[in-house]
């Protein structure tokens, strides 16, 4: 019979510009001390409500598993999903935004992170730090923490992420 074509290695991601912007130095420095700056403000005006890890859960989607299953979750851009199954029930959760380490070792981990936000339009902020995943563990309190995934609740939080990505267009 006829032979297989051989793949030559890992697809390449086309990433565009427009929903991708990466952050290093003094300029990831002041991203993080602001949305640490927004996450306690918030925190604070929610004082009677939920513990707070379960709190955090419901502002970010935290971890590359995580922030893959509201991604896939999401209905594409242009509703195909709707087209092909009348019966699809979108997902009531949305991404504002993506922070994503680019420390990540092994990189397949995160491979699929920029093809599915591109897909689902939500933009993607590089951390390019050697101690990314160490500086985004901080902000929800963990050690490590590869993909944050900001959920758009209209906290104080998202009005920040708002105004940056405003910024970076």
């Amino acid at each position: 019979m006829g032979k297989k074509a051989k793949s030559s290695g890992p697809v390449a991601v086309v990433q565009s510009k427009r929903n991708e912007d990466s952050y290093e130095g003094e300029r990831l420095d002041e991203l993080l001390q602001s949305i640490q700056r927004e996450i306690k403000r918030a925190r604070c005006l929610n004082a009677e409500s939920l513990p707070e890890k379960i709190w955090l859960k419901k502002q970010f989607a935290i971890g590359v598993n995580e922030v893959t299953r509201v991604l896939e979750r999401m209905t594409p851009s242009g509703d195909s999903a709707r087209i092909v199954n009348p019966n699809y029930k979108a997902c009531t959760v949305r991404l504002q935004a993506i922070l994503l380490t680019a420390d990540c070792n092994p990189r397949w981990l995160t491979n699929h992170v920029p093809s599915l936000a591109i897909s689902r339009k939500v933009p993607l902020i590089l951390v390019k730090d050697k101690e990314g995943s160490l500086r985004l563990g901080e902000l929800v309190n963990l050690k490590t923490a590869i993909a944050i995934g900001i959920k758009a609740n209209g906290s104080p939080v998202n009005q920040l992420i708002g105004e940056i990505l405003q910024r970076t267009t």
